[in-house]
């Protein structure tokens, strides 16, 4: 009776366990490209696309690079990355391929809390991933963006590395910025503004519950808890908090689990304390 029963739990855990979404591309980059554009060229107004964020005021987040990418083939995805130097931006390795759909060239958008109008536009088709990227399993989902030099302005400006790296930042209210969904349950309208979020991060022990087969030391989780959190198209974008009065760059936006932000499961994200050692050589 106790063997059927254990049977019967590890039947309920396994079945409950969250599958991150593969080839972003193709099941969600390329639709949110196509429905942002439209909706930004029939009205340019203020609202909110992070799941239950706020609209960001203009020069809120001026390291942000929102990233339109044309991909082998002709279609168009988007992204978010992370200004980190006056020609360095680092982003998601799946961003540029996806284990399915490889990019041709990338736009990064500064300076602009639109996606498809206005900015500084900087086209890119140099980036280089983590050689160990492997899009099944998620892990070192992390890529810089080599860029022309990129001037400096209020508006734009990069954001700082972290400087501990035995900083786990468990319990740190971090702040994501994104231009996804405000809410999984409704479509996409005409509010295709940047926007803002602000989650606690928490161990990797409790986003492993959800995860068991897909967190590493090399990732950052945050709760999910009241249905807040990024959205599939914030791939990519940074994750930040505070440290000694200057916003830091914690993580980058990397899965979810395949059914969405308001199931209020953990989402994970690139540690980039981890991949400083990688970073550095690259700027």
């Amino acid at each position: 009776m106790n063997a059927v029963l254990i049977l019967l739990l590890v039947a309920a855990a396994v079945a409950s366990a969250a599958e991150p979404r593969r080839f972003y591309h193709s099941s969600i980059g390329i639709k949110e490209a196509a429905r942002i554009k439209k909706a930004e060229d029939a009205l340019r107004h203020i609202g909110a696309r992070v799941v239950g964020g706020v609209a960001a005021p203009v020069g809120a987040h001026p390291y942000f690079g929102g990233l339109l990418i044309t991909l082998l083939g002709g279609y168009t995805s988007v992204c978010g990355s992370s200004l980190i130097s006056y020609n360095r931006a680092l982003t998601a390795a799946q961003c540029w391929y996806d284990g399915q759909i490889a990019g041709h060239e990338v736009t990064v958008v500064l300076g602009s809390n639109y996606l498809f109008h206005g900015g500084l536009r900087v086209l890119s088709r140099d980036v280089i991933m983590h050689e160990q990227w492997d899009p099944l399993r998620n892990v070192n989902d992390i890529a810089i963006i080599n860029m022309p030099y990129v001037p400096m302005s209020n508006y734009i400006q990069p954001i700082r590395l972290p400087s501990n790296n035995y900083d786990t930042f468990v319990g740190v209210n971090a702040q994501l910025s994104g231009f996804g969904y405000t809410d999984d349950e409704r479509p996409i309208t005409a509010n295709q503004y940047l926007s803002h979020v602000n989650l606690p991060v928490i161990s990797n022990e409790v986003c492993a519950s959800y995860f068991p087969a897909y967190i590493f030391s090399s990732n950052i989780c945050t709760s999910g808890d009241g249905g807040k959190g990024p959205c599939i198209s914030d791939v990519g974008g940074p994750l930040t908090t505070y440290s000694y009065g200057q916003r830091v760059l914690i993580a980058i936006t990397s899965f979810a689990a395949s059914f969405g932000n308001q199931s209020r499961r953990s989402w994970a994200y690139a540690r980039v304390t981890f991949y400083i050692p990688w970073i550095q050589p690259l700027m």
